[in-house]
């Protein structure tokens, strides 16, 4: 246990080092194998002058050189290259003495930027190259030539390793780009999901609640009114006001059990309930007149509670803004579309209609109407009629574009 606590001490110790030490190690091993092969001669080797202080000297500086390797690679090469030119020139034998080249130039491919590093690279070698032939021209035994191949091939064979290296760095950092490009899209597309809901929720809510409140306080009014007078229609309105409350308590539980972990959503109210609006506005006062020339196929869901919302808030309009008046309510299919006529009177007596569109006080009812025709990619038109009173007519395909709501 204790050897394992000491592992653990010095495995965070080595991982909290500063970022130069790597550098200063390998400056500091390199320096050392350049000048320990110089000072240990090797029995089997081409005759070379020994090495002198100018080639210790050499030794060490292309060794120290190689603490700046990540900083200044080019630099690095140039001083380890020119290093190795006039170390052969006194012909000095190799040894190890070419391996801070080695690390420079695969430093400068690995850590370079690419096609400019190898063209520096192979410029160099092939200086480099020239300069070894040309030193070694008259090295005895002839076939000790084979050291300046062996110092071009593997020169080359350093860079190329840079090179790959540089690759595989460069396809992980795509790589993991690409992966936090992916991950931020799909928060992105994560976020946009749950404002889509949360502003379907939203107007799902409003519809509900608005249209239940306009009916509760006309019927609440007329109880007021009559329940000294008339006690069998207050009890008629009080049963209206207990039918439409427990109504729009269960739509509103519908709705909201979306949010729920293990409900199951209820289905929207749809077009075939249209008939239980009509017949609640008339017990708010309103003289309903449905209209529907010919029967309306079998609509996607979407298109159905679209349908019947318009419909709901249209009603919840003329009631909230109007009162007691004329509305017709006409639903016809015509090809691959749906089309809604909502259209009131106008108030009996005189007076304004307060109904502003989509930027007055009257709340977000039309915009949200229209926001869900644009969604399944229909329009919707509300104004005031020449002839007093309101329209809204709407247009939806009976394929919508949107998403389901």
């Amino acid at each position: 246990m204790e050897l394992r606590a000491v592992s653990r001490q010095l495995s965070a110790g080595f991982a909290r080092r500063p970022e130069w030490f790597p550098d200063v190690a390998l400056a500091l091993f390199v320096t050392v194998i350049q000048v320990l092969s110089a000072m240990i001669p090797v029995p089997v080797e081409p005759a070379s002058t020994p090495v002198s202080g100018v080639g210790y000297f050499l030794l060490i500086i292309s060794g120290l050189a190689v603490v700046a390797r990540r900083r200044r690679p080019v630099a690095v090469f140039a001083i380890t290259g020119v290093a190795s030119l006039i170390y052969f020139a006194f012909d000095f034998p190799d040894r190890m003495s070419y391996l801070g080249l080695f690390v420079a130039l695969y430093t400068l491919a690995a850590y370079g930027d690419g096609q400019r590093s190898l063209r520096i690279a192979g410029a160099g070698i092939a200086v480099l190259s020239v300069g070894w032939l040309i030193a070694g021209a008259d090295v005895e035994p002839v076939s000790a030539i084979g050291w300046v191949f062996f110092r071009i091939g593997a020169s080359v064979i350093s860079t190329m390793l840079g090179e790959s290296a540089r690759s595989r760095r460069v396809m992980a950092a795509d790589a993991q780009e690409r992966a936090e490009r992916a991950e931020r899209s799909r928060e992105a597309e994560t976020r946009a999901r749950v404002d889509a809901e949360r502003l379907r929720i939203a107007r799902e809510v409003h519809d509900t609640v608005a249209h239940a409140i306009a009916i509760i306080n006309v019927q609440s009014g007329v109880t007021a009114h009559v329940l000294g007078k008339r006690p069998e229609q207050a009890r008629e309105a009080l049963r209206t006001i207990e039918q439409t409350s427990s109504r729009a308590l269960h739509e509103m539980r519908a709705v909201l059990g979306v949010l729920r972990d293990g409900d199951e959503r209820e289905p929207y109210p749809g077009l075939d309930q249209i008939h239980e609006l009509t017949t609640k506005a008339r017990d708010a006062g309103l003289e309903i007149e449905f209209e529907q020339p010919a029967p309306v196929p079998a609509l996607p869901s979407a298109v159905g509670s679209a349908a019947y919302r318009i419909v709901q808030e249209s009603i919840t309009n003329v009631i909230r803004h109007v009162g007691a008046t004329r509305v017709t309510v006409a639903v016809e299919p015509d090809g691959d579309a749906l089309h809604i006529r909502v259209i009131d009177a106008g108030r009996r007596d005189p007076g304004s209609d307060a109904r502003t569109g989509d930027s007055g006080t009257s709340g977000r009812g039309i915009v949200g109407m229209r926001e869900r025709c644009q969604l399944l990619g229909g329009d919707l038109e509300a104004k005031a009629r020449p002839g007093g009173g309101f329209q809204v007519v709407a247009s939806l395909p009976l394929a919508p574009v949107g998403s389901r709501l």
